[in-house]
């Protein structure tokens, strides 16, 4: 069963049970799906691989198989484009196993419902009991049902960033060679 925080509105969960079997059929895990609305529909779909990160070629591969599926099944009768991306760095956390992966890195949280006098939580991420997120907040640490939360994302920091392109490179999918050296431009400009 998909939660609220992966799909959020009654569309969203129904393209969730749509697309879920086809993205782990290809080895990913859904993040997130949300149709966004406006002048023109995206259905905006975040995936991953099971221990995390993906590659703009194996979102272009999803890409190609959801388009064929939602061809089929035709849920939206509007008109919409399909994007397929990774969650990146400052991430929404959806699943239980997020805030267990994520420990130590800082989070905004947002409840359903007020929790000691309030919805918003910003602070430390300290990992998963049972069914409960633990963050590190100026009190101390709290434990939110993960069935209270209507929001949460990690916050982009200096050590979030260094964290993921450590992980990157550990992985082989950063090969710093391939980039172009940056030359500047040292002498004085005459005018």
């Amino acid at each position: 069963m998909t939660n609220d925080l992966i799909a959020k509105a009654a569309i969203d969960r129904r393209m969730a049970e749509i697309i879920t079997p086809v993205i782990e059929d290809l080895g990913f895990e859904l993040v997130r799906v949300r149709l966004m609305g406006g002048k023109y529909h995206t259905l905006q779909v975040m995936v991953e691989r099971p221990e995390g990160g993906i590659e703009v070629d194996e979102c272009a591969k999803v890409s190609t198989a959801l388009s064929a599926v939602l061809d089929v099944e035709d849920p939206i009768t509007e008109q919409y484009t399909l994007e397929v991306s990774s969650p990146g760095i400052d991430r929404p956390l959806t699943r239980l196993k997020d805030f267990e992966t994520f420990e130590g890195y800082e989070a905004k949280i947002e409840t359903n419902e007020l929790i000691d006098g309030r919805k918003r939580f910003k602070g430390m991420l300290a990992g998963v009991e049972g069914t409960e997120v633990l963050i590190n907040v100026e009190e101390g640490t709290i434990g939110l049902e993960f069935d209270w939360l209507a929001d949460a994302k990690l916050v982009l920091t200096d050590e979030l960033i260094k964290e993921m392109l450590r992980q990157r490179k550990a992985a082989g999918t950063i090969n710093e060679t391939e980039f172009d050296e940056i030359q500047t431009d040292t002498g004085s400009e005459e005018d």
